[in-house]
């Protein structure tokens, strides 16, 4: 009996590895996502950096010249909070998936959430909550907009004399 539960285990375990294998494998490599503008897909690659563009959007940069590369992940500043700091996704092989769009003659897919990651996303930790976007990538405590507050100043009395005054002359 101990023997047959021990191969059911044995072939639950191999069953199980054969289908996370095979969900591996439907991940297509950088240079075929191209091909599948339109589709929703896992796109598999080695993140080499992390730019912060205009206005905080993140891009994460799969080749040494960008220009070149047939892919780029986009992450907007508002989706940020729901995706989590991808400046630590830089140096990891990440598998994202989404729909492939082209953009300016590159396929490319939006990052808007991070269970769109998977692999190397799983430990992405959120944003620190002085985290600025507008500021591309530098933290600020933020200010306190308050107003100058009017300091209480005496009125001056009419009848005070300053200095040497004569007194004018009573009229007539």
């Amino acid at each position: 009996m101990r023997k047959t539960r021990w191969n059911w285990l044995q072939l639950a375990g191999a069953l199980l590895g054969l289908s996370l294998s095979s969900a591996a494998s439907d991940c297509i490599p950088i240079q075929q996502a191209s091909q599948h503008v339109g589709e929703t897909k896992c796109v598999t690659g080695k993140v080499l950096r992390v730019k912060i563009g205009t206005r905080g959007v993140h891009f994460l940069d799969f080749c040494e010249d960008q220009a070149a590369c047939p892919f780029s992940v986009v992450v907007f500043p508002h989706d940020l909070k729901d995706v989590g700091d991808v400046r630590r996704l830089e140096g990891r092989t990440i598998e994202i998936n989404g729909r492939v769009k082209l953009y300016d003659g590159r396929a490319e897919i939006i990052l808007n959430r991070v269970s769109q990651i998977s692999s190397g996303g799983t430990l992405i930790p959120p944003l620190p909550k002085n985290y600025d976007v507008e500021k591309q990538g530098h933290y600020s405590a933020g200010r306190l907009h308050s107003k100058k507050l009017k300091t209480a100043r005496a009125k001056p009395n009419p009848n005070a004399t300053y200095g040497d005054v004569e007194s004018p002359e009573p009229p007539e």
